[in-house]
């Protein structure tokens, strides 16, 4: 009974201390955040003598500086140095202190006493100059490293730390050096840690000066050292971190002939610059691994690529003619025919029908072609699919309207929840705002909204605001209606006459809603005519006399990227980015046109 006693006394007593201990931190700290500061140093005192710890000690040597104690400050100081004799973080602090005190002559002193009497050991090092960080004194800091670094240069280079350092002091320069120095020590342990650091530090340079920093020193050194193929690896990663494929080409092929591999670089680049519509770049990607010959790992898909590259490189940016799009057809049946009509060229025929539907004038051919697929067995389901969507979409633009919707509904039934479920959907909206069914289309594309496809939700949100921003107040579409057949009719390449039918609602309707429409319709068909002169002229009605339309922004960005792509005329495209950056910032497309703007400045970018 009485140890029973004596054990919940002590337990008494303990809480007590515990919670005394925590009501003087408390308070401590509240004193020290109103600048209290003599108050924070004596309860600081008495927390510290109970219970030593760094943080106290911090806060204690903080709260004498701040209320100008000086001695108390050092003499604290050299009472604890006389316990721990060995702790060369007390001799920065006691420095700081002098350094406060405006004493500069023995503030130096003590720091250089410090770094004087740093062992040769990395966790000591990294803590000394840790103590002179906390301090703000990053020269030190340096001075520190830059000492370990001398005498551990066999086991550790400090660079991680160093380059950290002279970022914030934007010594962009030695923090390019310092990480690159660690390649030179282990390439293959700090590659990805250097790429890394680099990324995250390369996100946060407005001025393109680390950027600069890194590709002027990566050249030199690449220059200096050319068998060290880590530095073409770090300039083919950093080309591509800066979307700068043609560099990136150059590198991929310096390394590959290096290392003498199978071009996997070259091939991951092509893909890259593909996805990216650098289609220029990623043609010469693919013909070069198809120079490798037959018996390179990527070569029948490089050949498929390529193919698919110029197709696109023709149709999304207008660079063709006749010539070229029988070339191209001839390049697709020769492949066509030497592997079969199987599941690996499935998107050759489908590339190819296209071509044929919506290019050539063919359209019987791509029927012709599709439906072989269509009804050939072993093709998988899901690659049937999307060749009956383009099936019906050739159907449509052929006229048959009622066996283009039969197959959108048959996908759609099939495929339920998959994604190319939602396209079907889509497509078959589209048809029944064709043709002027714009409640029932309304209707399923305001379900379309939710799809997990951003594309199939951005597109259907955007034609379910058309149909409703253009009813009339008596809930006439008479102006909608014809808006839509001439939709249809450039659907159907018959822009001549799609064009007509616009200007008859410009001449009928001079005041609707929908003329802004009618002009960015007018100027699209332009462009697919490759009349980018008269294109230019319409975006920039709609940026003059429709500047609070919806469509202001995108004309203006569409108008720049037409004379940086179109019309040779770099500094009109800036001044139109810049114009789209000042008077549309809040723009989907502000971060895009700040970035051509600086490209066409000649900044490097991330």
């Amino acid at each position: 009974m009485y140890k029973y006693s004596l054990l919940l006394l002590f337990s008494f007593l303990f809480s007590t201390v515990v919670l005394s201990q925590e009501t003087d931190e408390k308070l401590a700290v509240q004193y020290f955040s109103n600048g209290e500061f003599e108050k924070a140093a004596s309860l600081f005192e008495k927390l510290y003598h109970n219970k030593p710890s760094a943080y106290y000690f911090n806060y204690l040597i903080n709260a004498y500086v701040e209320s100008k104690n000086y001695t108390d400050a050092e003499n604290f100081i050299k009472k604890i140095m006389r316990q721990e004799k060995n702790n060369v973080k007390l001799i920065v602090d006691l420095g700081y202190v002098y350094k406060k005190a405006d004493d500069l002559n023995k503030a130096t002193k003590e720091f250089d006493e410090a770094l004087k009497n740093v062992e040769n050991d990395k966790n000591q090092i990294i803590n000394l100059a840790n103590a002179f960080l906390v301090r703000n004194e990053q020269d030190y800091a340096i001075k520190t490293y830059l000492k370990g670094k001398n005498n551990l240069k066999d086991s550790y280079t400090f660079g991680l730390e160093l380059g950290s350092i002279y970022e914030r002091q934007l010594r962009y320069e030695e923090m390019v050096k310092e990480y690159l120095d660690l390649l030179e020590f282990n390439a293959n342990e700090y590659l990805a840690t250097v790429q890394s650091i680099l990324q995250t530090s390369l996100s946060n340079d407005p001025e393109g000066e680390k950027n600069k920093a890194l590709k002027t020193e990566l050249l030199r050194r690449i220059q200096l050292s050319p068998n060290q193929t880590f530095y073409s690896e770090m300039l083919l990663w950093h080309s591509i971190q800066q979307k700068d494929f043609d560099m990136a080409f150059v590198q991929a092929k310096a390394v590959d002939r290096r290392l003498k591999e199978t071009g996997t670089e070259v091939y991951k680049l092509g893909e890259l610059a593909l996805s990216n519509e650098i289609y220029n770049i990623a043609i010469k990607c693919f013909e070069y691994i198809i120079e490798k010959g037959e018996n390179n790992h990527y070569y029948m898909d490089s050949r498929i690529n390529l193919l698919h590259a110029e197709y696109l490189n023709a149709v999304k940016l207008f660079n063709f003619d006749k010539t070229n799009l029988d070339e191209l057809e001839a390049k697709y049946y020769a492949i066509i025919n030497e592997y079969g009509k199987n599941q690996l060229t499935i998107p050759l025929i489908k590339d190819l029908s296209y071509l044929q539907a919506f290019y050539m004038g063919k359209s019987e051919k791509a029927t012709e072609l599709l439906n072989e697929v269509v009804n050939k067995s072993g093709i998988p389901p899901t690659m049937v699919a999307e060749c009956k969507l383009l099936l019906a979409d050739i159907l449509l633009m052929s006229g048959n309207v009622w066996e283009a919707t039969l197959l959108y509904s048959q996908i759609e039934k099939a495929f339920k929840n998959a994604p190319i479920a939602s396209e079907a959907k889509f497509k078959n909206a589209k048809l029944s705002y064709y043709i002027n069914e714009f409640e029932w289309a309304k209707a399923q594309l305001d379900v379309l909204k939710a799809s997990t496809s951003k594309l199939i939700a951005n597109d259907a949100m955007e034609m379910s605001l058309l149909i409703s921003d253009n009813v009339d107040y008596d809930s006439s579409y008479v102006p909608l209606s014809i808006y839509a057949r001439a939709d249809l009719l450039s659907f159907q390449n018959k822009d001549n006459e799609a064009l007509m039918t616009l200007d008859s609602i410009i001449s009928e309707f001079p005041g609707h809603l929908i003329i802004d429409d009618v002009i960015y319709k007018k100027a699209n068909i332009s462009i697919k005519k490759m009349e980018f002169n008269i294109a230019d002229s319409l975006l920039n009605v709609i940026v003059e006399k429709f500047p609070n339309s919806v469509l202001a922004d995108d004309a203006l960005f569409k108008r720049a990227s037409l004379y940086e792509t179109k019309l040779n005329d770099n500094s009109k495209a800036m001044e139109l980015y810049h114009e789209l950056l000042l008077n549309y910032p809040a723009s989907i497309y502000t971060v895009e046109a700040r970035k051509k703007y600086r490209i066409l400045r000649g900044d490097l970018i991330n």
